[in-house]
């Protein structure tokens, strides 16, 4: 990452929308009504590759892209491992005659297509895909076999884990019955026998996505536009990893959370993020060779070209709070793993693949094994709109090129959302820092600024080159309900000016100079991703 000069696009929902009527023009000569299908890994998201490659950019980075569970949060993952089923393409299982696209219109989807409806999401994901799994004949291919033999770590726990919640009604683990809940094993058996079609159900679904996800990263890579992958440091309580390795967790004999993660108050809650996440024993961990997080990061590598760990601060130093607590106000901050879980996945993923999220309470400790490893941080210029000249965020105060400006994350409101709810006095003074005239706009005179910094990459959320307002933000911390919705139409990034991008990238070096591979070169390109 170091030695890169580069833009890079991230797009928040992962996927931009797609119309089944395409589909309908395709595949029938008469086609029924049209109902509008949710993101899928198929010709949308390949368009927008190329989408990317056009603007200039080197990257495309993407949320999470696990199974999400409380709260819609892909922080909040099922599985650390799995991938999310809602992303499967629909039309490529047509393709494959697995779907016709009568099963795919007889599901209602939501009404609003730049709006993530999950209840409705949930329901016909499982119709749609149950029916692809009953017309497949994957079980006895090699590459199935071949997949399997591969993930057997973690396939058959989290298949089992979802199969076993549904057959609860979408129970948390904590509450099955003991043997069960302990993850014993003539239990375990018992079950997987019981619901072994709905296991298969699961093991065929990552099955689809882990080939669908595969083919769309050699598409990236083959324009030459890497994936920035994003995994978050803790793991949800409801999840099969927690469930299945419990011992790696400070849990009590029952299976209970003693210490919970989070972060102290901060300018996003003043009581602080309870986050709710068991902590790791790093202790327990360090004695198996952190085994889990080898696992982890093998999976990470193949499915992404570069990984920004969220949270990054708490590999260091990490904030413990007592599970019965209601609030964050009553942690403490306790040390953690350091350099003995950075050496561990710079062995398994590489060098120059980590993109360190710094934000929080960032100690002397924390900026020594980031340089240590030479992992960049994250510069975010929304932080830097007091334009108090000793502000970290400002551009004069960036004292290495080894960081990664971001206009805003997730996490943050839009560019556009920001400003206005700016007074005059502030909007002036950005204007006077940022030496913006009266012709330009303050959002794009602000992505230009990104642009021109010294630091080696520059990322833009969609809704930023959208200039999209906070109906478009897609989380507000220490909240519920209305988060992780936001989803991007193809028709509004086709209105972007391309040409304005581009010559901002030939005027900032920021070209994407990787070549774009022919087309007879792929399989060998496969071969040696």
């Amino acid at each position: 990452m170091r030695s890169t000069y580069r833009a890079i696009l991230i797009a928040y929902r992962v996927l931009p929308w797609q119309n089944i009527s395409k589909i309908q023009r395709i595949y029938t000569k008469n086609p029924p009504t049209a109902k509008a299908v949710p993101p899928p890994l198929g010709k949308e998201a390949f368009a927008f590759v190329d989408f990317a490659r056009e603007m200039e950019y080197s990257y495309w980075q993407v949320l999470p892209v696990g199974p999400t569970g409380y709260g819609d949060s892909p922080y909040q993952s099922f599985s650390a491992f799995a991938g999310n089923p809602y992303f499967i393409d629909l039309p490529t299982l047509i393709e494959e005659g697995l779907l016709s696209v009568e099963d795919c219109n007889e599901i209602e989807w939501g009404e609003k297509p730049e709006t993530v409806d999950y209840g409705a999401l949930y329901m016909g994901r499982r119709e749609v895909l149950h029916i692809a799994y009953k017309n497949s004949k994957h079980q006895d291919t090699k590459e199935f076999k071949e997949f399997c033999k591969k993930n057997e770590y973690w396939l058959r726990d989290y298949a089992l884990f979802m199969a076993i919640k549904d057959s609860l009604g979408g129970q948390p683990w904590q509450e099955w019955e003991m043997p069960l809940r302990c993850h014993e094993e003539a239990a375990l058996t018992k079950m997987e026998q019981k619901l072994s079609e709905e296991v298969g159900y699961y093991m065929f679904c990552q099955f689809k996505f882990d080939e669908q996800w595969n083919r769309l990263r050699k598409y990236a890579n083959r324009k030459g536009v890497a994936i920035i992958g994003d995994i978050p440091l803790y793991m949800a309580m409801d999840s099969s990893d927690v469930w299945a390795h419990y011992d790696l967790f400070e849990l009590d004999a029952l299976r209970r959370e003693i210490n919970i993660a989070g972060v102290p108050p901060d300018l996003f809650s003043a009581t602080g993020q309870r986050w709710g996440n068991p902590l790791y024993r790093w202790d327990v961990m360090e004695a198996q060779d952190f085994d889990w997080w080898k696992r982890r990061m093998t999976i990470s590598a193949e499915r992404y070209d570069v990984i920004r760990i969220d949270h990054f601060i708490g590999i260091v130093n990490y904030y413990s709070i007592p599970a019965e607590s209601e609030t964050a106000m009553n942690g403490e901050w306790k040390k953690g793993p350091g350099e003995k879980l950075t050496n561990i996945i710079n062995e398994v993923v590489g060098e120059g693949k980590i993109i360190a999220e710094d934000l929080g309470v960032v100690t002397q400790p924390v900026v020594d094994l980031m340089e240590a490893n030479e992992y960049p941080g994250m510069k975010v210029l929304e932080f830097a709109l007091d334009c108090t000249p000793d502000n970290p965020y400002l551009p004069h105060n960036f004292t290495s090129n080894n960081s990664i400006a971001y206009i805003g994350t997730h996490d943050n409101e839009t560019l556009h959302g920001c400003l206005s709810g700016k007074s005059d006095w502030d909007m002036g003074r950005i204007r006077e820092y940022f030496g913006i005239g009266r012709q330009e706009s303050v959002e794009d005179a602000l992505i230009r600024a990104a642009y021109r910094t010294h630091l080696h990459t520059a990322i833009f959320q969609m809704q930023d080159l959208l200039g999209l307002g906070n109906e478009a933000r897609m989380n507000f911390p220490s909240t519920m309900g209305s988060n992780w919705q936001w989803r991007m139409k193809k028709e509004q990034y086709e209105k972007i000016n391309v040409q304005k991008y581009q010559t901002m990238a030939w005027m900032y070096r920021r070209q994407n100079r990787n070549p774009i591979l022919p087309e007879e070169e792929e399989e060998e390109t496969k071969e040696e991703a």
